[in-house]
């Protein structure tokens, strides 16, 4: 791991703070030290968040076309340290080197895509008098806090950032204290393409996060992370009235009705559970396959669970690397045992393996019922917990009890059975015959315990914006 003696950019400038707390990021596939890193004090935070509002007015006043130039710059920039960034994610996550790669590529994709998108960010004309003009133009809120996860460093904070910024907001960036080196290496690579103030880092944990969330000069703050925490954020930003963008915490379901192949369903389940060890924001988080193909399917899923190949993030061969860390490990296993004790059957997995490193396996559990915790709470691991049902009706009424509205899957050959799940799901996102995929640019906004605010896509420039409604009429003689 790269040193580094400077943990907080300000106004241009790389700093180490003010504070004398720092914490010890370790490696999830040994447990070796990385590195030492500074915490963000409240005056760091200050700090930032003046730098911040000092720029916001030139930076708006930025041509659009100059600001989108700049995003293309950036991504440029985290082109030519790729492979860096990359390492670095797996360093710090654990995440197998393929993804981390598509991680960075698809960060680098949503600069591009919002470098385009934002000088044609526009209002509309209005019909009013014949002489007078009225139409509506699209300002940029001021100072966007950012708040982003671990699990995909890169990727989500070059879609907040990259909106932000575009659409001529000024940021203040916290990464993930779980993955500071690869935000602090992000930040670096943004900032040397914008004028100083534009973008802002400071560092820590749920302490920093509260200051940056809650700080009057906020008017955005956009969050990714856990449910718990999104709560907690929205009510600091309703002291200050400050804009909430959160996509926070999911239990997906996925119905796997009867008549299609149980080898090919096993195939999809398994990427939706085991996917980056589970640590996916939309990883399936739950299971219900209809009886005619449920013990096929189980067996099919149980033996791909068996033969993932577990091992470091940074050997290409791996398939399943190291969860986050120990701490989320002991989440995800209580998780696993609490299941077992109240009557599910593990099929494969659900111990804990010898050896260095916060890995767990991949893990099957067969006669899961809707009361367990397993099925009503996000795990965020490798997990497949599944229930068999006796029509597809049952499943969709089951998958629809939930508290949270992130993301659904349903795999059938039933065109009626399709349109009935996407029309009743209370989910942003509905997915028919494929756990993962869509147009790139594609949109939805969570629902209910998951959040609210469109947090990618095209819309996401609406949100990063205020309308202001103008209404220009000649001088009375």
């Amino acid at each position: 791991m790269r040193p580094r003696d400077r943990w907080m950019l300000a106004g241009g400038r790389w700093s180490q703070g003010t504070g004398e707390d720092v914490f010890t990021m370790t490696d999830p596939a040994t447990g070796e030290p990385l590195g030492v890193v500074a915490v963000s004090t409240p005056a760091d935070v200050d700090t930032a968040m003046a730098a911040a509002r000092d720029a916001a007015p030139g930076w708006a006043s930025t041509p659009a076309a100059e600001r989108g130039a700049a995003l293309h710059a950036a991504a440029r920039a985290v082109e030519g340290r790729l492979d860096e960034l990359a390492a670095l994610v797996t360093a710090e996550m654990g995440k197998p080197t393929g993804e981390a790669l598509g991680g960075v590529e698809a960060g680098m994709a949503a600069l591009r895509r919002y470098a385009e998108l934002g000088p044609l960010h526009g209002g509309r004309s209005l019909q009013g008098g014949w002489g007078a003009a009225d139409f509506t133009v699209r300002e940029p809120r001021g100072v966007v806090a950012v708040i982003t996860p671990w699990n995909d460093p890169v990727a989500i904070a070059c879609g907040l950032i990259g909106a932000a910024l575009v659409t001529g907001n000024t940021v203040v960036h916290k990464p993930s204290e779980r993955a500071p080196h690869t935000g602090a290496l992000l930040a670096e690579l943004l900032a040397g393409c914008l004028p100083g103030g534009v973008l802002n880092m400071v560092t820590g944990g749920g302490e920093t996060g509260e200051v940056l969330a809650g700080h009057p000069v906020a008017d955005v703050v956009a969050h990714v992370g856990s449910t718990a925490t999104g709560r907690r954020i929205a009510e600091l930003a309703l002291r200050t009235g400050a804009k909430t963008l959160l996509e926070n915490g999911g239990s997906d379901p996925l119905i796997v009705d009867a008549g299609v192949d149980p080898s090919w369903a096993a195939g999809q389940a398994a990427i939706g559970c085991f996917a980056n060890a589970g640590q996916i924001c939309t990883s399936v988080e739950r299971v219900y396959v209809h009886e005619a193909i449920a013990g096929a399917f189980l067996d099919a899923l149980a033996e791909r669970a068996r033969n993932l190949r577990m091992g470091p993030g940074a050997d290409v061969t791996t398939e399943l690397g190291p969860l986050v860390d120990e701490r989320h490990r002991t989440h995800v296993h209580q998780h696993v045992e609490k299941a077992i004790a109240d009557g599910a059957r593990p099929l494969a997995g659900a111990e804990i393996p010898a050896g260095p490193g916060s890995f767990y396996p991949a893990t099957v559990l067969a006669h899961c019922t809707d009361h367990m915790p397993i099925m009503t709470e996000e795990v965020f691991g490798p997990v497949a917990p599944v229930r068999t049902v006796a029509s597809f009706e049952q499943a969709l009424n089951a998958a629809r009890r939930s508290r949270y509205g992130l993301a659904a899957t349903v795999l059938t050959r039933d065109m009626a059975h399709a349109q009935a799940a996407w029309r009743t799901l209370d989910t942003g996102t509905v997915k028919i015959n494929a756990v993962f995929g869509g147009a790139p640019g594609g949109a939805a906004t969570p629902r209910r315990a998951s959040g609210h605010g469109f947090g990618y896509g095209p819309e996401l420039l609406d949100e990063m914006t205020a309308v202001k409604v103008v209404h220009v009429q000649s001088a009375v003689p």
